[in-house]
């Protein structure tokens, strides 16, 4: 296991050093995404005048309250409470996101699929683990709220976060074909399978 710091925008080469188990504290830039957001750009062709190339997207729809414009909020947010939701369901969306718009890395909670494993080996890519009920820990690794696009979808707007220290985060998949996910489910499968046949049931 090794530990170490990301600098955002981060190279192919960066992310390919990766491996399952290493932990990683991000800083610089981060954009926030989630289902709405991802719908609307790949499904109803919608863009965005962020540029996403080689950066982290956080499977998030924060809380965030509306402020005036300062240095502190220049986007005219504050952010009250920036959690991350399950990723699973955005599987579809991963191969698009690195192809279409560069993203090195995907942060969420309980990890993807095997199409998003192909997409991170074919293209250079990992997923970041973040553990359910920190979110308020989260929120105090952003350091404030940059920008935001596409705000008609608020909260799963297209959020631009400037961050410190966010992290660590566990690497659940690299690219290089290794899941933590993937893991678990074939361990469970095996212990399932021996159970039924200590009891006689076939499975």
């Amino acid at each position: 296991m090794t530990e170490l710091t990301l600098r955002l925008p981060c190279s192919e080469a960066d992310v390919r050093k990766l491996r399952v188990g290493d932990r990683v504290t991000l800083e610089g830039t981060l954009f926030g995404i989630r289902d709405a957001t991802l719908i609307h750009m790949f499904d109803r062709g919608r863009t965005t005048r962020f540029d996403l190339r080689d950066h982290a997207v956080l499977h998030t729809a924060p809380g965030a309250k509306k402020v005036p414009p300062s240095a502190e909020h220049p986007a005219g947010y504050a952010p009250l409470c920036i959690g991350t939701t399950t990723s699973a369901r955005m599987e579809r969306f991963t191969r698009p996101l690195m192809e279409r718009h560069g993203v090195r890395l995907i942060i969420g909670k309980g990890g993807l699929g095997p199409e998003t494993s192909k997409a991170f080996r074919d293209l250079g890519g990992a997923y970041l683990a973040v553990i359910g009920g920190t979110a308020a820990l989260e929120t105090t690794w952003i350091e404030r709220i940059e920008d935001v696009d596409l705000d008609d979808l608020n909260p799963e707007s297209l959020w631009k976060f400037r961050v410190r220290g966010f992290g660590p985060l566990l690497v659940g998949m690299d690219s290089h074909g290794a899941s933590l996910y993937a893991d678990v489910q074939g361990r469970a499968a095996d212990r399932r399978a021996a159970a039924l046949k200590s009891i006689g049931v076939r499975g």
